[in-house]
């Protein structure tokens, strides 16, 4: 006789994984903002234009769109409070 194991029991969702999934939920967008905030985002932005717009173009490296891009907040220095 061959015998067949038992159903698993369904999972059950406690109170508190549900508050812990919140809180992860929350830090992670807390962690998106912040990101977006100080320009976490801006190369992956250059690179995405840059093939959109300009494909003929090269491509700045990662340090080198930096160097320039402070330099030109240092040229320009816009609406910025120091």
């Amino acid at each position: 006789m061959i015998r067949r194991a038992a159903p698993a029991a369904p999972a059950r969702h406690t109170p508190w994984r549900a508050g812990a999934a919140a809180v992860i939920r929350a830090v992670r967008t807390v962690g998106w903002y912040l990101d977006s905030v100080v320009g976490g985002q801006d190369y992956q932005r250059y690179v995405a234009h840059m093939r959109r717009v300009h494909p003929d173009k090269p491509i700045a490296d990662k340090s080198a769109y930096w160097r320039e891009r402070y330099a030109d907040a240092e040229r320009n220095p816009g609406a910025r409070c120091c």
